[in-house]
């Protein structure tokens, strides 16, 4: 019992649904929280050594000697960050130079952008070591439970 006048797809996706559902699969296929942790780490590291705060007639400025190394290790991070997203394969070296550049920010770029950058940097690094690609679903194994537990579930009774 159709209606006549029913449209043939009745539940279309709309084109906002079909992007976020290409970003949310092409986001798992990459450490993509590692490398905004990276990117958002360069914003302090960058920012605190060229910042300057005007207080009426009082200028308070932030500018070290060292606001070249930060520039350096800020754009190293952004590069770093996008290398996590397009390029997962190299997560394990982009994760360990982006641990060791927050570490080295503490002493080069205002404590790391006040700890801010230094702890960014380090999360975002961790996770792109930690994180690893999902293998499909391995053959020979059934769908539902799974390791020794799974075993003594079946067998119905204790562990051997």
């Amino acid at each position: 019992m159709a209606s006549a006048g029913a449209p043939a797809h009745p539940y279309r996706v709309s084109g906002f649904t079909r992007a976020r559902r290409d970003f949310r699969a092409w986001r798992r296929t990459r450490p993509f929280w590692a490398g905004l942790l990276v990117l958002l780490a360069a914003a302090p590291i960058i920012y605190f050594p060229y910042f300057n705060l005007s207080l009426g007639a009082l200028s308070v400025a932030m500018s070290t000697t060292a606001g070249a190394g930060s520039l350096v290790i800020g754009l190293t991070l952004i590069v770093l960050g996008g290398l996590l997203w397009f390029q997962p394969i190299i997560r394990f070296f982009a994760g360990c130079v982006a641990v060791f550049l927050g570490v080295l920010s503490l002493p080069i770029s205002n404590f790391g952008g006040f700890f801010v950058g230094t702890l960014l940097a380090a999360t975002g690094g961790l996770l792109a070591l930690a994180w690893g690609p999902v293998e499909g679903h391995p053959e020979g194994i059934a769908d539902g439970a799974e390791g020794p537990s799974a075993a003594v579930g079946r067998a119905g009774g204790e562990g051997e």
